[in-house]
């Protein structure tokens, strides 16, 4: 068909008309469309992923299914074989993308795929560990808390931070995408907004959390405690001759350890 055709055709068929329009946008490489080229991580498989993690680290409270001594085990075992084969797939996918931006070989990035992947579910008995912490310094820090039960399967501090610290490990190990992924999931189900980068000690405790922004080069250390509406990291950044805003560096507070933050508060 040739355009003239094509644009008879779009008069004749609203539908058509609107294909036609969009078409003509996707000319140009600005980066609002992905075509062409190898596949990006797909955000609906990040979200499972997550989901399945989150079972690993508070087994029994999902509600899928009942957790028994006899069959934890086999349920466990499957649950990280579903993990294992999905975050790897979906991090060689985020690896591939970098390798055609930066231009180079793609050729290792399966090996450094699987290698993540079992580091990252190596340290969920760890991660397991700090998250006890945090969910016992909810019920500490907080006097309505009525039960262990009540934080991890309503809170939104714990579901915030327990996406955290798996995103934050994929942070530290250099894969793209991913993690951003998983914070903004967080972000968009709690309205608690860390990034990735972000490092956070053990036993932290978000009150409320409506609100709440941890910047990405923010260290936060043990027994820390903050309100709603807080912001760690808001400054007027620098830019380069081009005007653009200069990346990198220590651009966010540092919060020692035994420490409260109240709400709307920013540092």
């Amino acid at each position: 068909m040739n355009e003239g055709t094509s644009m008879d055709a779009a008069r004749d068929n609203p539908t058509d008309a609107v294909i036609e329009a969009l078409l003509a946008t996707y000319q140009d490489d600005s980066g609002a469309n992905f075509i062409d080229v190898r596949n990006l991580p797909v955000r609906g498989r990040i979200l499972q992923i997550l989901d399945m993690f989150y079972e690993l680290l508070f087994p029994g409270y999902s509600g899928s299914r009942v957790l028994t001594r006899q069959n934890l085990r086999y349920i466990i075992g499957d649950l990280i074989c579903q993990v294992r084969c999905e975050l790897s797939e979906q991090i060689r996918l985020a690896l591939r993308h970098r390798c055609r931006l930066e231009n180079c070989s793609t050729q290792g990035c399966e090996e450094m795929a699987a290698r993540v992947t079992e580091d990252l579910l190596g340290r969920l008995p760890a991660i397991r560990e700090l998250l006890k912490g945090d969910v016992e310094a909810a019920y500490l820090g907080d006097p309505a808390a009525r039960s262990f039960e009540e934080i991890v399967i309503s809170y939104p501090c714990i579901l915030a931070i327990a996406t955290h610290r798996i995103a934050h490990e994929l942070y530290l190990a250099d894969i793209p995408l991913i993690p951003r992924l998983m914070s903004e999931r967080a972000h968009s189900l709690t309205g608690i907004d860390i990034h990735p980068g972000a490092r956070i000690g053990r036993n932290f405790f978000i009150d409320h959390g409506t609100g709440v922004v941890i910047g990405e080069t923010c260290i936060i250390g043990d027994n820390v405690k903050i309100y709603q509406g807080v912001t760690l990291g808001a400054l007027s950044f620098p830019r380069d001759e081009r005007g653009r805003i200069v990346k990198g560096g220590k651009r966010h507070p540092t919060i020692e350890n035994d420490v409260t933050i109240y709400a709307e508060a920013t540092i």
